[in-house]
């Protein structure tokens, strides 16, 4: 008995001291790591070389080796964008300037042994020539930088905080960040971790203007951007309050102490960001009511994606791989159900007339119906194949067996609306839901959803299953559009009717020559051969044929008659024929039903109603 004791006391005591000892060991591991020091300065000396220089100050470095990565794309834009490919010049040193060795891994992996050195200076340029918002561009009048494509990261340090330290050039007067600025330190920004900078890019330069800054609930909402042209700022800036003012009262929280629209200038794209924007933007178009209701649905979009994606989440979408990408089935809810509110936000602050959301509605549903892909993919497959098809659909022949989240994704967005507000008779609708998943999975549980999650929650909130509705999402079910817009008094033309002399064929001018801007999926133009971008002319022409003419001589044209044309494909003619034909086709025109219920009507009325 008592030896027995006596074993138990050394095996304790043994016991204890390893103890101690790997208490001892995650204890410097801690210390080590919060220790350690991350700091980037960014330099711009020539924006004529459209380079950036990069200098990372690393210190508190433990064990032998410390490896960085570089993201392979930026949240937001669901594409691999090769960041490292632009990265050169790369070295490092000691921060007394002596070389340290280091190794390239693969393209955007780079290994630093450290085991001799515990602080050091990683340096490298990185390239910038594409005016883009997922992209870099450097220039002397406007510099946007988007940080996933500048700044590495250490592997395994995803969730340290970052210092950033912009040393602009001479003549910019302007950075704007969603960043935080330090106080007390010119140019100086803190990121709590590698998301939220890779979540914040910069736009600088010396030609930057600031629009008047506006509040809701008190907090401060700018818009800075480059050549925004001439327009009615005040009058925008009142306009996007109203949008802003909109999304805030529909979720009830506001979760960002500021927030920033980066204008980048013109062109095309937008991310959303934790609190800010980039939007390429040109206000020439805002002197038009057609071009204030695109550019408004356009920033109505990007903003609520600060509540529908960055927080209103699919759970794969944060922790990201930056390395791979990541993948979800989720995509028709969080761009396409935005792509519904942009035209939503707009219908409730009186920016869009009644008229204009159903027709915005309606040409989503002509762009999904009028492709042949809606035969082939389904929803949930644009979204998580949306990497290698891109977010249109796939290029060349296969785009026909492809679809757009961007397009299906509002259209079953507004019938998953109508169905909750028919089954709860009026008293709930999408809002709900998504008020719900922002309370429950951002604010509560502070993660992402899951597809049994987002459906559970809507039919929940519905009180009934939506079975339906949610194999729109699965299958590549016909859409039953009278059913749906119904519950809201509406009736839909679904009935085909015949268009004679088809071919399949749009046109469209090039200088002196004449292309194909679009070819129909087995239409007759198509199965003749003929693709996007050829250039065409009549055989017995050689001089000029433009769209105008071909729009002409279709229109004299019946089914039957036959079609020569000479295509011209690499530098070879050869000649075209085919038989025009019949296509059936349906218009999906929405108007009010003329015979109502009441509960129909009560729906309609909310569900289009404007300012209150």
């Amino acid at each position: 008995m008592f030896l027995q004791k006596k074993v138990f006391f050394h095996f304790s005591k043994l016991f204890f001291f390893s103890l101690c000892i790997v208490f001892a060991i995650n204890a410097s591991a801690r210390i080590s790591k919060d220790n350690i020091n991350i700091e980037f300065t960014l330099s711009v000396e020539d924006p004529a070389s459209h380079i950036v220089h990069v200098v990372l100050k690393y210190e508190g470095a433990t064990g032998n080796e410390t490896v960085f990565k570089m993201p392979v794309w930026t949240t937001g834009y669901y594409q691999i964008m090769n960041f490292a490919d632009q990265v050169s010049q790369f070295k490092v040193t000691d921060l007394e300037s002596k070389p340290v060795n280091w190794e390239k891994l693969s393209n955007n992996t780079w290994k630093v042994a450290n085991q001799q050195v515990h602080s050091f200076l990683v340096s490298y340029d990185v390239k910038g020539t594409r005016a883009f918002v997922a992209s870099n561009v450097i220039e002397e009048e406007r510099t946007y930088l988007s940080p996933a494509g500048v700044m590495v990261y250490p592997v395994g340090l995803i969730n340290h905080p970052v210092t950033v330290v912009i040393k602009p050039y001479r003549t910019w007067n302007t950075i704007a960040t969603g960043l935080e600025l330090i106080p007390g330190k010119e140019n100086t920004y803190s990121a709590p971790d590698f998301d939220i900078l890779y979540d914040s890019p910069f736009l600088m330069g010396s030609k930057l203007e600031s629009l008047p800054v506006f509040y809701v609930k008190g907090i401060p909402h700018y818009f800075i951007g480059y050549n925004m042209g001439n327009f009615d700022k005040q009058q925008l800036m009142d306009d996007l309050k109203k949008i802003v003012e909109a999304a805030v009262n529909m979720i009830g929280d506001i979760p960002y102490k500021h927030y920033t629209f980066l204008a980048i200038g013109p062109g095309g794209g937008g991310i959303e960001h934790l609190n800010s924007a980039s939007v390429s933007f040109s206000g020439q178009g805002l002197n038009t009511t057609a071009g204030k209701i695109k550019m408004y649905s356009f920033l109505a979009h990007e903003y609520f994606h600060h509540f529908n994606v960055k927080r209103i989440r699919p759970i794969e979408l944060g922790p990201f791989d930056y390395d791979k990408g990541s993948p979800t089935k989720m995509l028709w809810v969080s761009e396409g159900i935005s792509v519904y509110y942009e035209f939503m936000l707009l219908r409730r602050t009186g920016l869009m007339t009644e008229e204009d959301f159903l027709k915005a509605l309606h040409t989503n549903m002509m762009a999904y119906e009028g492709k042949p892909g809606r035969l082939y993919q389904t929803l949930t497959e644009a979204s998580y194949n949306t990497w290698s098809d891109g977010p249109f659909g796939r290029t060349g022949d296969d785009v026909n067996k492809t679809i757009s989240y961007y397009e299906k994704g509002p259209v079953v967005g507004a019938m998953l609306d109508l169905a909750i507000r028919h089954e709860t008779k009026n008293k709930k609708s999408l809002d709900d839901v998504m008020r719900s998943l922002y309370k429950e999975y951002y604010q509560t549980k502070k993660r992402g959803f899951t597809e049994e999650e987002f459906r559970k929650t809507s039919e929940t909130i519905a009180g009934s299953a939506l079975q339906e509705v949610f194999d729109y999402t699965s299958t590549v079910k016909e859409l039953n559009y009278p059913k749906y817009f119904g519950f809201a008094g509406m009736d839909v033309d679904t009935v085909a009717k015949t268009v004679p002399a088809y071919s399949g064929l749009s046109v469209r001018d090039r200088g002196d020559s004449l292309q194909v801007a679009d070819v129909e999926f087995e239409s007759p133009a198509w199965k003749a051969g003929l693709r996007r971008r050829d250039m065409i002319m009549l055989p017995e022409s050689t001089g000029k044929f433009n769209a105008a003419g071909f729009t002409q001589m279709m229109g004299t044209k019946k089914t039957g008659d036959q079609i020569n044309f000479q295509q011209v494909r690499i530098g070879k003619l050869q000649p075209v024929q085919f038989i025009l034909s019949e296509k059936r086709e349906k218009s999906f025109d929405m108007k009010p039903a003329t015979n109502t219920g009441t509960l129909e009507l009560s729906i309609r009325k909310d569900w289009l109603r404007g300012v209150q």
